[in-house]
């Protein structure tokens, strides 16, 4: 098969496009930097460097594909407006895809998707899949993952320096995480597969409470009495901005993370639980510990 897969090299494309080179297909990565042209190649692939904002660029890699698997990359806090932003890339996407005729596209969405309000930043990704579910034509599948688990290195300073972790979330009550390797997984059996009947498919590694994650964590870096304390949204919306998130940004994170604080965000995961991945937290540890040792 002739796959496209965005998202460059970076936590979900790494793996993936190892799983599917190993499967010997013919596969295009798509990256916005011409230093990543030489890693690319030399794990087997074809680069295709330019920007997701270029229309003309996406519709002609897009091209011949017999699947592509386009997501929206982090932005900065330039597009502090991430509703737009989604919206924008999404339109890209939709565009491209239809002119170049593709038949098979893997979305990267994200647990949440499914709500119209009160998810914050994420309510982006709704908007996302609703524009590319007009692609009538288009086979397309909707992965949503949990929370990465990844996010848990935001914590790194404040453990340093404080001693706790504090947030509007966690505490006594669980929520799903994932891991890219385990989403990588899940796209490259969708993505090989042109008549799949999955519309959605969620994707997690484990379920923790705030309180067994800071016991986890805290122990592999030699503080085994680490808190995860819950405070207000107004007291974390402050501590955004005063590290410099413009506050429109700070209040999609807030709004996102107490959405999941109470529960709303994976109620539909939940309702559709998939079979949880091979990597758990404690295998993350690792990760953790040497983003934590390197500060």
């Amino acid at each position: 098969m002739k796959i496209i897969i965005t998202g460059s090299l970076g936590h979900i494309g790494m793996p993936l496009a190892t799983i599917l080179i190993h499967e010997r297909h013919s596969l295009t990565v798509i990256s916005s930097k011409p230093e990543k042209q030489k890693n690319i190649e030399e794990l087997g692939a074809k680069a295709a460097i330019g920007s997701l904002e270029d229309v003309s660029f996406l519709t002609q890699t897009f091209t011949g594909a017999d699947a592509v698997f386009c997501m929206v990359p982090p932005a900065d806090f330039s597009e502090p407006n991430r509703r737009v932003y989604y919206s924008r890339i999404a339109n890209n996407y939709f565009r491209a895809i239809q002119d170049a005729k593709v038949g098979r596209v893997i979305h990267l969405s994200t647990f949440g998707a499914d709500l119209d309000k009160g998810t914050g930043i994420l309510l982006g990704a709704y908007d996302a899949e609703k524009i590319l579910n007009r692609l009538v034509t288009v086979n397309i599948t909707h992965i949503r993952p949990t929370y990465f688990y990844y996010n848990l290195n935001n914590f790194i300073d404040m453990v340093k320096y404080q001693g706790v972790i504090k947030t509007n979330y966690g505490g006594d009550r669980k929520f799903p995480m994932v891991a890219p390797a385990d989403i990588a997984e899940v796209v490259a059996e969708e993505i090989q597969n042109l008549h799949s009947e999955n519309k959605v498919r969620y994707v997690a590694s484990d379920e923790r409470n705030g309180h067994e994650i800071a016991t986890v964590l805290g122990t592999a870096i030699g503080k085994p009495d680490l808190k995860w304390m819950v405070i207000s949204n107004q007291e974390v919306q402050k501590s955004m901005e005063a590290f410099g998130m413009p506050p429109l940004l700070a209040q999609g994170f807030v709004d996102m993370f107490d959405s999941m604080y109470k529960g709303d965000l994976a109620k539909n995961f939940y309702l559709h639980k998939p079979k949880l991945g091979k990597i758990k937290l404690e295998d993350f540890v690792n990760d953790f510990v040497a983003a934590y040792n390197s500060k």
